[in-house]
């Protein structure tokens, strides 16, 4: 009996210093990870200077073309493209020159043709009218469609370095253990069944696997669907480190504001904005843009649900219309003072509870944040059209 608590005495021990080990190791990486992003942000907002000094202005699609640098790092070249669906025009007129390193987001309404803009480019679909150009030497990850390979059955050892410790990564060699680590996972889990892993630790082991490889074009189409914390925070990280061009086609506002340098928004008409910048700094733009309808302001009467008189909007649709605005911004400040909470890397550690209600609460906010920022883009786009 003496000898059996000998052994789970033993066993504690080792259980104790494992445990110890990996909330050093987290507490580190959080810690440089944070310092790091600090320098990935200050270069996300010199990149989308660079763009916007090359992008015209206000709903308009050229960019500068004069100079040779521009043309020789273009890697997609697309020139008034257009596509239509039987009577329906999807895209319409659309010009874009893509560069190398260019992080490009592509947003709007479900059925506005987000994905059908993203087969133009990267060549699942052709143009109607127009052409799309790529460079010869274009190479793309699709990650979205890699994600339903990978068999529950294999081991990670399997995955990455088809059951060798070695794995290339992009002409480098690495051993997977120390591998796996930067995609934040203990390097004992390289025997453990893909099967046994957590949705985020599936997605981290696919980042962990496709940029291994030698490629320039990453397609992300809804890359934040179903990520905790902190993946979709190893995403960012690894967005913003990547070489090569990213195609992103998402809902998620902050996601987008925190990784791309051009935004490309649809409204359903074909007509295709782009903003240097993400998705905050579209909405801005299309703030901007039916501002001045915005000024006629309906009769006091009592809210009601009758039909608005032809030609201008209805009480409550007016109101939404000057409201919104105020109230999106108020949901913004809110979310950053949530963030900055959430961004003490002690808190967890100290407050796993509070840590849980915060993101919880950031996650409400958000998803109040969209809902007002569709409301807001629905009433902008009748203003419009009746100012036409």
């Amino acid at each position: 009996m003496e000898k059996a608590y000998e052994e789970e005495a033993r066993a504690a021990e080792k259980l104790d210093a494992k445990l110890a080990l990996e909330l050093r190791w987290l507490e580190r990486g959080v810690t440089a990870r944070r310092r790091r992003n600090q320098g990935r942000l200050a270069k996300l907002h010199d990149m989308r200077a660079q763009r916007a000094a090359m992008i015209g202005g206000p709903g308009t699609a050229k960019l500068a073309v004069a100079k040779d640098d521009v043309r020789s790092k273009a890697v997609i070249d697309a020139d008034r493209v257009s596509k239509n669906y039987g009577d329906r025009q999807i895209i319409r007129d659309f010009t874009l020159r893509i560069q190398r390193g260019d992080r490009i987001g592509i947003v709007g309404p479900n059925g506005a043709g987000k994905t059908t803009l993203l087969k133009l480019l990267t060549g699942e679909l052709a143009p109607d009218e127009g052409k799309v150009e790529r460079a010869k030497t274009l190479s793309g990850i699709v990650i979205d469609q890699q994600r339903k390979l990978m068999d529950p059955a294999k081991r990670v050892r399997d995955v990455l370095a088809e059951g060798g410790d070695w794995i290339d990564v992009r002409g480098t060699k690495k051993h997977i253990k120390g591998y796996l680590k930067e995609f934040l996972f203990s390097p004992e889990l390289t025997e453990a069944p893909v099967g046994s892993l957590s949705g985020g630790e599936r997605s981290r082991l696919l980042l962990a696997r496709e940029f291994a490889r030698e490629a320039n074009l990453l397609v992300l189409d809804e890359p934040t669907n179903d990520l905790d914390l902190e993946t979709l925070d190893l995403l960012q990280e690894v967005i913003a480190d990547y070489e090569g061009t990213v195609l992103i086609v998402s809902h998620d506002r902050d996601f987008l504001d925190r990784t791309v340098t051009v935004t490309l928004g649809l409204d359903g008409s074909g007509r295709v904005d782009i903003v240097a910048g993400g998705y905050e700094d579209w909405a801005k733009r299309r703030r901007t843009q039916a501002a001045p309808v915005s000024k006629p302001k309906a009769p006091p009467v009592t809210e009601d649900r009758r039909p608005a008189p032809s030609g201008k909007l209805s009480y409550k649709d007016q109101r939404d219309l000057d409201r919104l605005p105020g109230e999106i911004e108020r949901l913004e400040a809110q979310i950053a003072a949530t963030e900055d909470v959430l961004a003490d890397p002690d808190l967890y550690v100290r407050d796993p509870k509070r840590f849980a209600d915060l993101s919880d609460q950031a996650a409400k906010l958000r998803t109040e944040k969209h809902a007002a920022e569709e409301r807001w883009l629905e009433v902008a786009e009748m203003a419009e059209e009746l100012s036409r």
